[in-house]
């Protein structure tokens, strides 16, 4: 199988060196090729679009920023669907909207071919050890077929039904993490303003019921004044909004994601703090 992926930043680049680890073939796009370049020393082939990558492909992955990219990657002018062959698989992994997932999905359709929404949860340390969670909506079919290459670069993938749903259960993981985000930022916050030694707090926590995933592997990071991106904040907050939008349509009140929200917006709009990790959230209490 020729494997294609567009997007090599942060986690498309652990995710694409995984796949050529296992033996997988891979034919790569980015906006900017200089970012793909550790892909491409690691195996990988350069093409020069989208519509390129998708020509030669049987299965095309993508990891980009935002739903308006994914847009483009897929129905731009040189996008997948201009180059798509029948038969093959589209996988977006990128964090974007149920309605999108759902709108490729009818695309994807019209031309003959199969497409899954997969979001996948980890960061960086995930997509580097091929640790990632793997969130499949859409056909069952291509799911089947999909479901060893997840394997390859994650550790539990979970089908959750039609197009969409991926993206959904995304959102309930992003929901999940802006409180334990917020959380052991203001657990940091105040331990060291009670004059605690923090490694320590660290620790004790770790050993009991306020363990979490967030604590476990940002807090050291911002013990070291390590701020760089496992996952962009801007990127989260993007996410965060789109839970949100999808909460309203819902008739849903979720006042915490809400708050939420709000302090990741003063980090990102306000203080310009959106290519920082979103464990930069701290930076904004050290006024």
């Amino acid at each position: 199988m020729q494997i294609g992926f567009i997007g090599t930043g942060v986690m498309g680049t652990g995710i694409v060196t995984n796949l050529l680890k296992a033996g997988q073939s891979v034919v790569v796009y980015n906006r900017t090729k200089a970012h793909a370049q550790t892909v491409l020393d690691a195996g990988a082939t350069w093409a020069d679009s989208p519509q390129a990558v998708a020509e030669q492909s049987d299965l095309i992955m993508s990891m980009v920023g935002y739903p308006r990219d994914v847009e483009e990657v897929y129905t731009g002018q040189q996008g997948v669907f201009a180059g798509i062959q029948a038969g093959s698989i589209v996988v977006d992994m990128t964090t974007s909207t149920p309605a999108l997932a759902v709108k490729l999905a009818q695309l994807a359709h019209d031309h003959d071919v199969l497409a899954l929404d997969a979001p996948v949860s980890g960061g960086d340390v995930g997509a580097k050890n091929a640790t990632l969670t793997v969130m499949v909506g859409g056909d069952k079919a291509a799911y089947d077929q999909v479901l060893p290459v997840f394997n390859q670069v994650g550790q539990r993938v979970a089908y959750f039904g039609d197009a969409g749903k991926g993206q959904h259960t995304k959102m309930a993981n992003q929901i999940m993490i802006a409180g334990t985000m917020t959380g052991m930022t203001e657990m940091l916050v105040y331990a060291k303003a009670a004059g605690l030694d923090l490694p320590a707090v660290l620790e004790t926590l770790a050993s009991g019921s306020a363990d979490n995933w967030s604590m476990d592997n940002y807090a050291p990071r911002i013990l070291k004044g390590d701020y760089t991106p496992g996952f962009f904040a801007k990127h989260f907050l993007k996410d965060l909004r789109i839970a949100l939008q999808e909460a309203d349509r819902m008739n849903l009140d979720l006042p915490a994601t809400k708050q939420a929200k709000l302090l990741y917006e003063a980090m990102v709009d306000d203080d310009d703090l959106g290519n920082d990790g979103t464990q930069g959230l701290i930076k904004t209490y050290k006024k």
